[in-house]
């Protein structure tokens, strides 16, 4: 059985601590790579994608991997979240750090309207 790397080991810490908490509402997923950062809204009793939006959409003012597209997504899965009806969801931030682009993604989602 090969080791986990820190990464992998974070991840698992991090969802299973959300899974206990959870309550039944929805996990706001997080991923970032080198070149853009990716945000969905998911229902994990019915294993279904409620919203999703990242950097690669075109139209965007900011395109990419920096804060400002982070916060542009952020604001743009709060605002899939409103009309869809869902205002209360638990943060799931992978194995990644909260600072830099994941924090200006969980700020501009909380300012769009989303309690986390």
């Amino acid at each position: 059985m090969a080791k986990l790397s820190l990464f992998d080991r974070r991840r698992r810490r991090v969802r299973t601590a959300l899974k206990a908490r959870a309550g039944g509402r929805p996990r706001l997923s997080v991923h970032r790579s080198g070149r853009h950062i990716y945000a969905q809204i998911i229902d994990d009793a019915a294993g279904k994608t409620i919203a999703a939006s990242s950097s690669l959409v075109k139209g965007q003012k900011s395109i990419g991997a920096n804060v400002d597209a982070a916060a542009q997504v952020g604001k743009d899965i709060a605002e899939k979240a409103k009309a869809a009806g869902i205002t209360t969801v638990v943060f799931d931030r992978g194995g990644f750090l909260f600072h830099g682009r994941v924090k200006a993604l969980a700020d501009a989602a909380r300012e769009g309207g989303l309690e986390f």
